[in-house]
């Protein structure tokens, strides 16, 4: 065990001593001294120290125990006694280490005014002393007197202002645990919400383009067995995506202060199968034929990307009728898991084609010059494209939709609108909280732009979006 580890252990043990055993330690300690000095050879014209000496002695220095509870009139009563004892002719000296530390209790205890009082009856009585005797003259005894008596007033004043500082920093530390324990509880509750707008972006798209692809494969199922496949082969390709941002948003919550990630790629890990037994091989198994997901590093948020192939053709097994979807958090040096960034701009051909992939017409345009915009915005811009398509799958299929992004001077706008004319394949809808439009409008707060949506004269619904940039 190293000497600071030991030294750091001798002062804990000794911070748990109560004050009144160092008190009354002191207050032994200074007895002895002074009846050792009392016994000690007296100074010619001096008293011998007898029995009342030593009582006297004493009573001035053994009240020292207590001096903490009232420290005025302690000292008051300490000078009283040595008043006597210096009237009985005993020599001043021996107990002048008492009324000195009495003095000093008062200073570090009581507010300057009460230290200096007592100061002013300390030296009168110590130049009572001094004229009492021979030994000094009386220059000398008055300045002994000043100074010890100021300096110990000083020293005992500053011990005050310390106490008082530590007092006020210790008040400040609570205050401030206090309101780090608040900031902890309300960013966890932001994040909470924040997770709870991904997820309800997430699983609203995702399962909306389940539920129409699946009502389309019933539809057809007889009639049309090819588009019903391809229906089926969406339904996988959609489900291991939606599982993948799924496990990228619990990724967020498990990977904190250096915790890893447990699972290898998805489909391996805690939750169960994965994907690629979604629309592998069998008796309906088809679709189109998906590749890996990206592995790129980014900021703290996860992104797994699954880019959807595309082909055609039918019948069981693997080719390009069936849809595996390779996907999971990718190993990056080390092997630690390796994150993409959050999706943003540059993933809206990505979810548009995903749509078209679902039966929805969707025409994407690009107008001014491309520039790159904070994640944060490029990610809100994301989420609302996300949930305005996933309206018009939800309540517009198979409506024609239009994705136009807007480079502008001073501004970013995504307008996304529908011709509003759906209602021809059944679909089984997902049921609606209501709270898509409350997250956009949410987001576009957040990123100090603004959110419009509404109708439109000539039919269908208009979400427009307008962020600075």
């Amino acid at each position: 065990m190293g000497s600071a580890t030991v030294w750091g252990e001798v002062r804990r043990r000794a911070e748990r001593v109560p004050a009144w055993v160092y008190d009354g330690a002191i207050a032994l300690a200074v007895t002895a001294v002074s009846l050792l000095l009392g016994n000690d050879r007296t100074p010619p014209g001096w008293r011998d120290l007898d029995t009342t000496g030593l009582v006297l002695t004493c009573v001035v220095n053994l009240p020292l125990a207590v001096r903490r509870r009232s420290p005025v009139a302690l000292c008051a009563g300490v000078l009283a006694v040595w008043a006597l004892y210096i009237a009985l002719d005993y020599w001043p000296v021996v107990n002048t280490l008492g009324p000195l530390l009495a003095l000093y209790t008062v200073a570090s205890l009581r507010p300057l005014r009460h230290a200096a009082c007592c100061a002013l009856l300390l030296a009168g009585l110590w130049n009572f002393a001094g004229a009492t005797g021979e030994e000094s003259s009386w220059a000398t005894v008055l300045g002994q007197s000043l100074l010890y008596t100021c300096v110990i007033c000083g020293f005992g004043h500053l011990a005050r202002k310390a106490a008082r500082r530590n007092v006020e920093l210790a008040r400040l530390a609570a205050q401030l645990r206090k309101e780090r324990a608040g900031a902890e509880r309300r960013a966890v509750a932001e994040e909470r919400v924040r997770i709870a707008r991904e997820l309800h972006d997430v699983v609203a798209h995702h399962m909306s383009v389940i539920s129409v692809q699946a009502g389309l494969a019933g539809y057809v199922f007889d009639s049309d067995p090819r588009t019903a496949r391809g229906a089926l082969g969406t339904i996988s390709e959609t489900s291991g995506e939606a599982l993948a941002e799924l496990r990228r948003l619990l990724a967020v919550l498990r990977v904190e202060d250096g915790d890893r990630l447990e699972g290898g790629p998805l489909g391996e890990g805690r939750f169960g199968e994965g994907p690629a037994e979604a629309g592998g091989s069998g008796s309906a198994g088809s679709g189109t034929s998906g590749s890996g997901m990206d592995r790129s590093e980014g900021p703290r948020h996860p992104r797994d990307t699954i880019r959807p192939g595309s082909g055609s053709g039918s019948g069981s097994g693997s080719g390009t009728g069936s849809s595996r979807v390779s996907s999971g958090l990718g190993r990056g040096r080390g092997g630690e898991p390796d994150f993409g960034p959050a999706p943003g701009v540059a993933q809206l051909p990505e979810l548009v084609g995903r749509l078209r992939g679902a039966g929805v017409p969707v025409l994407f345009t690009v107008t001014g010059e491309q520039r790159v915009l904070a994640p944060g915005a490029g990610q809100c811009a994301y989420r609302v494209v996300q949930e305005a398509l996933t309206n018009v799958l939800k309540h517009a299929y198979p409506a024609q939709a239009r994705v136009t992004v807007a480079y502008e001077p001073r501004q970013f706008t995504v307008t996304v609108t529908d011709d509003g004319s759906g209602g021809q394949v059944p679909a089984r809808q997902l049921p609606s909280g209501g709270h898509g439009l409350i997250g956009m409008r949410e987001r576009a707060r957040i990123y100090g732009g603004r959110l419009d949506a509404g109708p439109r004269a000539s039919g269908g619904f208009e979400v427009r979006l307008i962020l600075p940039a």
